[in-house]
């Protein structure tokens, strides 16, 4: 059983009228954090094409509401674009600045998880942005995560090489091997 704060929310579908506050909370990561090595806040244009092709895609979008409005976002992409990767996935998920330890996180992934686990997807990785962003790593292990290797020294950004830890967690029946593919 996963402990988490409560939320006083609810995780929806992202709409296109959510995606400027999606933007407004990505940009401080860009600019402020380093877990995304992104180093200027793509615009609302980038942003709302980015959604488009994951919907597309059939992958899920989600928004964490709360009465204050949009308090974080979460969503799943492809880990790579060659087909046979096609049932692996990546999640992704940012927490309004200021919101951080109120369960938002653990809501959006959580439903993410659900979410994905009633798809094609077998694994769902998390590519995070440095070795020192210990609340997405704790996120990430109340969910099942599992540390399985670090890219050292990757990235670079606000001056200094930036470490990327990758964890891994099952979906579904995420383990079978020698099985033929659903799809």
């Amino acid at each position: 059983m996963i402990t988490v704060a409560p939320f006083d929310g609810i995780v929806r579908d992202a709409e296109e009228g959510d995606m400027p506050r999606v933007r407004d909370i990505y940009a401080h990561y860009v600019l402020h954090s380093l877990a995304t090595f992104e180093e200027a806040p793509p615009s609302l244009e980038e942003i709302v094409g980015r959604r488009s092709k994951l919907l597309e895609a059939g992958l899920p979008y989600l928004i964490a509401e709360t009465a204050g409005g949009v308090a974080g976002y979460a969503y799943a992409g492809l880990y790579h674009v060659r087909t046979a990767y096609r049932h692996t996935i990546e999640d992704t998920v940012y927490v309004a600045d200021g919101l951080r330890g109120r369960g938002v996180g653990s809501a959006l992934l959580g439903a993410l998880i659900s979410r994905c686990e009633a798809g094609p997807w077998r694994q769902m990785l998390a590519v995070v942005g440095d070795s020192g962003n210990t609340g997405s790593i704790a996120l990430h292990r109340r969910f099942g995560f599992e540390l399985v290797g670090v890219l050292k020294s990757v990235g670079f950004k606000f001056g200094r090489w930036v470490d990327v830890p990758l964890m891994q967690r099952s979906l579904g029946s995420g383990v079978e091997k020698n099985r033929e593919s659903p799809r």
